[in-house]
């Protein structure tokens, strides 16, 4: 069988990926866009996995400047410029073909094309079969026997393979004839002109009769017509298209045919290329697969003495307890650390011998067959927070056991989940085996000849309990030079089991409201439809089918025209409110009230599905699902639940108080963010303002615009408030304008006007970017860090989203963290309880935290403890963090959610 030989036209490919995948759905957390990275990665590991190559190489452009624009100025000059999200990709792609063992080639002054023709010509005369992926049609010319076109009809995944016979098919012409026919009919792609009046049909039909351009050429005079004279006098410039589309077919390259084998891969470089542009596992393990199907080979892994050896223990019946005692094995005193491992009914517990280097003994576990001393033994060792544990996702692992064989975890010292998010906090993956692969460079197995393996699936759970141990310590040395083991164990670590518990106790709703809402959105989103369809006279209207609203919108009712969009002009939401504000109309209102009915309607259908037997809703706290630092809420999210509007607060009056509790105590921090703002510029003026107690935004609404505070009004407060908190998220003048919705010169003045009163915020704003751009991150006052390489990024998109980053993270993270502290020492003092002046004497208290949602504590207060429980939290939560302006905690109580507002 003849050896393979793919050529992928880079450039082309990136770009159909580009556009078949929309760049707001695929970036990095600072901003670099990824769509087209993603889209050619997954293209190509499709292709070699169909046509298994025994050869392949990419060619790229340089640039736009070639023989060929020097010849015709004009030569693809009408083209766009290159998108800002495209900047930057191209780099991306390259780099991790060279990850992937695949070369990749670019000749100055030429195209990609010559380059794939050249290989292509001598591969024919070394015996390759040759495969050409590109979206240009003029390496059709290049079609034989042996050579096919792969041509994109659709994005990147339905490709057309030309043949001989296919060109044929489609043209009417051979691959050779089709240059000539393109120089006759033109090439609108790269601004070819073609002869007036000659469309397809005539072109071929002049080639098929001719057989070639040159000979049509001898026959100008023979043409008749009008289309002939406009032929004659063109007769230089279809030439001269001739020319520009024929294929440069002989370049000195630094490679032949046969020297593009697939070259070993390293999976170690690959993997790393994805977590540094957040790609998920799916895709990074399909180019793996794909990678190895076709006997590309693997780099050599770290050697393998970097992997703690196992040796399972085998214990009897009643020996577990012996076992789990003997844990002095360093002679010090202290206990040894384990590591466990749980899979459904199987655990695993591994510790370091304490006699031999690089092992660890292991007990593997079925807690369904334990006898009654041994689960004892194993439940007493497990609720022991003496005994110190590593755990990877231990939040997950407390559940499991609570859920299955009702054991109790405490003593978790070390949860190589939360460290390896704070070394890199901006990853989508944090599974164990990704992990493994970031930090020890290897995966928990090697393969026979002691190459990296990302294919396997995780080994047995002992070799996962060890690779946790190994975890450790190599994370636990990262986090130190980072400047981030504080973070990790006086926060992180300790809020975990906070959090298990407040999912385990969930919050109480009241069932029956909760069906009133939904019944009563279901008949107010039956009313917004109907009054929409009577109002353009379409009974039968869907308002939920973009279709359907496109048409009512733009050609019944003439609307102005939003986004074009690939199925017509937009009717997202963002549109649809622009369109209403800027050409108001009965029908649009009646959209939007749908909108609105139907998403609440959906939040509480949500909220219905997620209440359990014991009629408590309980939530999921995310600790590792954002960069800055902050809490997320899922299944259901009880965050994202409105609380200044009426619909948002008839929600939250649903979630009242348990069984024997009394009542809801909600507390939370205000302004929080704006003070720490106050703390870091060190701005005289917000200190000032926070330290006298005045209401900031009707201070500063005072001092920018001259006026005493009485005569701030809410228009000005609302202005005032607006740029506070949008610069601190790096809001720009054009977005103010955007936001207040008045002209971009007045927007920039009152910024303007903002900094010449409060030039410490100037001040700190340019300095954190300039700071970070230096350090290659930004810290908070915990020292928190978010990592923004691309500061220095010359896409201006993605450099200039990092610059936000760099301006919101110091302060949404220290607001962030200062929650988190808050949470621990509320947990801690309601634990310890407060009834006593003596401490000793204390009981703990009965009332105990159920939410948090940003900068509020939502706790479930017992009777009698409601004084103690507000004095408790002004207390705690005041002692979070020293700030150079007062903390100013609102507290609040009610029968319900929304009656504890404050």
């Amino acid at each position: 069988m003849k050896p393979t030989l793919m050529l992928v036209d880079g450039h082309s490919m990136a770009f159909r990926a580009f556009f078949a995948l929309p760049a707001e759905n695929f970036s990095t957390s600072s901003g670099q866009c990824t769509n087209a990275v993603y889209g050619f990665l997954s293209m190509l590991s499709s292709l070699v996995e169909e046509e298994q190559p025994s050869h392949i190489a990419v060619a790229f452009d340089i640039s736009r400047q070639t023989f060929r624009s020097e010849m015709f100025p004009e030569y693809k000059a009408q083209r766009a410029k290159t998108p800002e999200e495209f900047g930057g990709q191209v780099e991306l792609i390259r780099e991790v073909l060279s990850e992937m063992g695949i070369v990749t080639l670019d000749k100055d002054n030429y195209e990609a094309d010559d380059v794939i023709a050249t290989l292509a010509t001598q591969a024919c005369d070394e015996g390759f079969r040759t495969l050409i992926v590109t979206g240009d049609r003029d390496s059709l010319q290049l079609v034989n026997d042996d050579t096919t076109v792969l041509y994109p009809m659709r994005g990147v995944s339905n490709l057309h393979r030309f043949t001989p016979e296919a060109v044929e098919k489609k043209y009417g012409l051979t691959p050779a004839q089709y240059p000539d026919f393109a120089a006759l009919r033109g090439d609108p792609s790269d601004n070819l002109p073609g002869v007036p009046g000659v469309g397809e049909k005539t072109a071929t039909k002049w080639i098929v009769n001719y057989g070639s351009l040159a000979e049509l050429i001898k026959h100008a005079d023979d043409i008749g017509g009008k289309v002939g004279g406009n032929f004659r006098e063109r007769i230089d410039a279809v030439e001269l298209n001739r020319t520009l589309t024929e294929m440069i077919r002989d370049l000195d390259l630094p490679y032949g045919p046969g020297e593009l084998e697939l070259r070993p891969a390293n999976a170690e470089g690959i993997a790393k290329f994805f977590d540094k542009v957040e790609f998920g596992s799916n895709l990074r393990d399909k180019v793996l697969r794909t990678l190895r199907a076709g006997d590309a080979g693997f780099a050599e892994a770290a050697p393998s003495d970097t992997a703690t050896e196992v040796q399972v223990v085998q214990l009897s019946d009643g020996q577990l307890g012996a076992w789990l005692a003997d844990d002095d094995a360093s002679g010090s005193g202290d206990s040894e650390l384990s590591a466990i491992d749980i899979d459904g009914e199987v655990m695993a517990i591994a510790r370091l011998a304490a006699d031999e280097d690089s092992v660890a003994h292991v007990v593997v576990l079925h807690t369904d067959e334990l006898s009654p001393d041994d689960d004892k033994a194993l439940g007493d060792w497990l609720a022991d927070a003496d005994k110190p544990k590593a755990l990877h996702d231990a939040k997950t692992a407390m559940h499991a056991l609570q859920a299955g064989p009702d054991y109790a975890l405490a003593g978790v010292v070390h949860d190589t989940l939360l460290a390896s998010y704070l070394l890199q906090p901006s990853q989508r993956s944090y599974g164990l085996s990704d992990v493994i692969q970031r930090h020890l460079d290897r995966s928990i197995d090697a393969n026979a000849t002691g190459q990296i393996d990302l294919l396997d699936q995780d080994g047995p759970s002992g070799e996962r309990a060890v690779a946790v141990l190994d975890l450790v310590a190599a994370v636990t040395e990262a986090l130190d030079e980072a400047g981030l083991y504080s973070v990790y164990a006086d926060i992180e670590v300790p809020l975990m089991p906070v959090l298990a518990e407040m999912e385990s106790v969930g919050i109480a709703v009241d069932v029956g409201q909760l069906e009133n809402l939904r019944d009563e959105f279901t008949t107010k989103l039956a009313d917004a439809e109907q009054s929409a369809r009577d109002l353009v006279d379409q009974p039968g209207l869907n308002i939920g089918s973009p279709k359907q609203l496109q048409e009512v919108l733009f050609e019944q009712l003439d609307m102005p025209k939003t986004k074009k969009t690939k199925t017509g002009y937009s009717t997202a939401a963002k549109e649809l409110e622009w369109l209403a504000k800027s050409s108001p109309h009965p029908f649009l209102e009646k959209v939007l009230q749908y909108r609105e009915f139907q998403k609440m309607k959906s939040t509480v259908e949500g909220l219905l599905k997620a209440v359990g037997e014991d009629g408590r809703i309980h939530t999921t706290f995310n600790q590792v699902a954002t960069a800055t630092g902050r809490l997320s809420s899922t299944s259901p999210n009880l965050q994202n639940i409105p609380v200044r509007n009426d619909v948002g607060r008839a929600i939250r009056r649903a979630f009242v108080p348990g069984d024997g509790y009394a009542t809801l105590v909600t507390a939370d921090y205000s302004q929080i963010e704006m003070r720490v703002m106050a703390h870091l510029s060190e701005d005289e003026g917000l200190i000032e303002a926070y330290r006298k107690g005045e209401d900031l935004h009707d201070y500063v609404g005072a001092k920018v615009f001259e006026v005493p505070i009485d005569g701030v009004t809410p228009d000005l407060r609302r202005r005032v408030k607006a740029m506070s908190y949008g610069l601190a998220y790096g809001l720009s003048a054009y977005g103010l304008s955007q936001q207040l919705d008045i002209p971009a010169g007045e927007a920039k003045k009152l910024m303007d006007d903002y900094f010449t009163r409060f030039g410490g915020v100037r001040d700190y704003l340019q300095a954190v970017v300039e700071q970070a751009r230096k350090d290659g991150y930004t810290a908070t006052l915990y020292d928190r860090r978010r990592y923004l390489p691309e500061l220095n990024s010359t896409n201006r998109i993605a450099r200039e989203n990092a610059e936000r980053a760099a301006l919101n993270s110091p302060i949404q993270g220290t607001a962030a963290d200062i929650i988190k502290v808050a949470m621990l020492r509320v947990d801690d003092a309601l634990k310890r309880g407060g009834a006593a002046a003596d401490e000793a004497v204390r009981q703990p208290l009965k009332s105990r935290v159920l939410l948090q949602v940003h900068d509020e504590l939502v706790v479930e207060v017992a009777k009698g403890e409601e004084d103690i429980v507000i004095e408790l939290l002004r207390r705690e939560m005041d002692a979070a963090i020293d700030l150079r302006v007062p903390l100013d905690i609102s507290v609040g109580s009610g029968q319900n959610w929304d009656a504890a507002a404050h």
